[in-house]
């Protein structure tokens, strides 16, 4: 097996193209630093994108006249192809080169975030952003497993996955407050095009700055475990967007369940017995991978849940602007990037099991302190709620990644990153259709209640039941009734938030528990 780390120009290291791992110094390439500035850019371009548009969702129902659904898939398309081609990408950067494939996947979302901002259908939206996923596929891979190839210490390789961690977090910021900007400046589509400048200089960058690197021995792509990943997942968050529509207990409900549930099992099986898999099961055998994947899955879960919400709630309950409301989402990013940079030193002392343990219980009372949040909710007690949130996001995500990537040898830094990528994005894309689809139940259910509601035209209490967004075209033409009518609305929206933070912070609280039983405190 040859792992090879080639120099990108002349008067950088080595003067051949290609040499060794062995011939590397012992704390990593000499650029490293250079690279992880570089890395993290397009790290941040993905990021950016996957919550910029959260904060355009009450525009484009009312530009798009998109409804509840299609707003859910608006979000989830770019993550579901996101999440179904990481593992591919990864096992393909790791054999053709993982600088190669992120200055490809730089350049295909740069073309397709340009085809988005330029349709003019929610439908053609959600197939651009799903577009826009296939990029994003290919360049978060090749970071990670950039980064571990350049960084050879052990504790540079924690710090660098902590600044990278850290900058996830602040494109958790800069998403909505870059989008809310454009937004109350330009139209729409501005918040697809902001990604075309910063792909140009990532780009330029990367050939200036990253050595390519490659595991020689890499096998061919396994297409069966690809196609059965893909449908797994697809049919899972599938059956979850449309269940409200269809009924829970339905057949069709019962039918998608039942079809993921065995596709995955297919995929285990076919993973199991083919020669060259896609994702080797077996290294879920060591607890220090798999516990804190399951953590990553968890805390990405309940942050997408909430961004999805949170935008939502700050526009259409508390009457902010797009700008004003993507400004008020600053508390929890920053909280991210500070954790992220601090708890690879806390790991140092008290180990990985309670650090992400801890995260995630944090997590948890964060969501459990928003349930009772309501339109009187001062901006204060909001903050406060972030930061357990933030504090609680960072101080899991940068050690699980550690101890992830940390758990495999440098060859495989690929496949690696990928399930780590993997882990994160299926956690947020089962985020926002679970959390999304528990607040629709709820909402609709609750709508039921209201008598100006159930007094409406057929048109309109359909209207309103498939996007909080429509309320406030529905109220132009009630007059006297609008306030009555708008208060049920709003009574609706809190009560499926309410309950959907409460399966968030079920669903964190048991990420904790997980860790605390299963997550080694140390590498062996």
């Amino acid at each position: 097996m040859s792992l090879t780390v080639s120099s990108p120009g002349p008067g950088d290291g080595p003067t051949s193209d290609d040499v060794t791992a062995e011939a590397v110094p012992d704390r990593g390439h000499p650029r490293r630093w250079l690279a992880l500035a570089v890395v993290s850019i397009a790290v941040f371009i993905t990021t950016l994108d996957g919550l910029i548009v959260n904060i355009a969702l009450p525009t484009l129902a009312v530009e798009l006249g998109a409804t509840n659904r299609q707003l859910q898939w608006i979000v989830d398309s770019y993550l579901l192809l996101f999440t179904g081609l990481l593992l591919a990408a990864g096992g393909l950067g790791d054999r053709f080169g993982r600088r190669a494939f992120l200055i490809g996947g730089l350049l295909f979302f740069g073309a397709t975030s340009a085809y988005a901002g330029t349709v003019d259908t929610p439908n053609d939206l959600i197939v651009a952003r799903g577009l826009m996923g296939i990029g994003a596929a290919a360049i978060f891979p090749a970071t990670l497993a950039i980064i571990t190839n350049l960084f050879t210490e052990a504790r540079e390789r924690a710090a660098a996955i902590g600044i990278w961690s850290a900058v996830s977090g602040v494109g958790v910021a800069a998403g909505p407050i870059a989008g809310g900007w454009l937004l109350e400046h330009y139209w729409w589509g501005s918040v697809f095009f902001i990604n075309i400048p910063v792909v140009i200089v990532a780009v330029a960058a990367t050939l200036a700055v990253v050595p390519e690197s490659r595991d020689t021995s890499a096998p061919r792509l396994d297409l069966g475990g690809l196609v059965l990943s893909i449908g797994a997942i697809g049919a899972l968050v599938f059956t979850i967007i449309e269940a409200p529509e269809l009924g829970w207990l339905s057949g069709p409900t019962i039918g998608g369940f039942a079809a993921s549930a065995a596709l995955l099992a297919l995929f285990v099986v076919w993973e199991l017995r083919v020669d060259n898999p896609l994702l080797p099961v077996r290294i879920f055998e060591d607890l220090r991978f798999s516990a804190a994947s399951v953590s990553i899955t968890a805390g990405f879960f309940a942050l997408f849940g909430f961004v999805f919400l949170i935008t939502q709630y700050f526009q259409l309950i508390r009457g902010y602007g797009p700008f004003e409301a993507g400004l008020r989402t600053l508390p929890v990013a920053v909280s991210i990037a500070a954790a992220s940079v601090l708890s690879p030193k806390l790991v140092e002392r008290i180990g990985t099991k309670l650090v992400v343990s801890g995260g995630l219980a944090l997590m948890s009372a964060g969501f459990f302190w928003v349930s009772f949040a309501d339109e009187t909710t001062s901006y204060a007690t909001i903050v406060g709620q972030m930061l357990f949130l933030g504090v609680g996001l960072g101080s899991t995500t940068a050690p699980a990644t550690e101890s992830i990537m940390g758990s495999l040898s440098v060859d495989k830094a690929g496949i690696g990153s990928a399930v780590n990528d993997t882990t994160r994005e299926l956690g947020g894309t089962l985020g926002v259709a679970v959390i999304g689809s528990i607040f629709s139940s709820v909402y609709i259910d609750a709508l039921g209640d209201g008598t100006v509601v159930e007094s409406l035209p057929a048109g309109a209490r359909e209207a309103t039941e498939e996007s909080v967004a429509a309320a406030g075209i529905v109220a132009r033409s009630l007059g006297e009734a609008a306030p009555a009518y708008l208060g049920e609305v709003n009574d609706a929206f809190l009560s499926g938030l309410g309950v959907a933070c409460l399966a968030v912070a079920a669903v964190a609280a048991a990420g904790s528990l997980f860790a605390l039983r299963f997550l080694p405190a140390r590498a062996r």
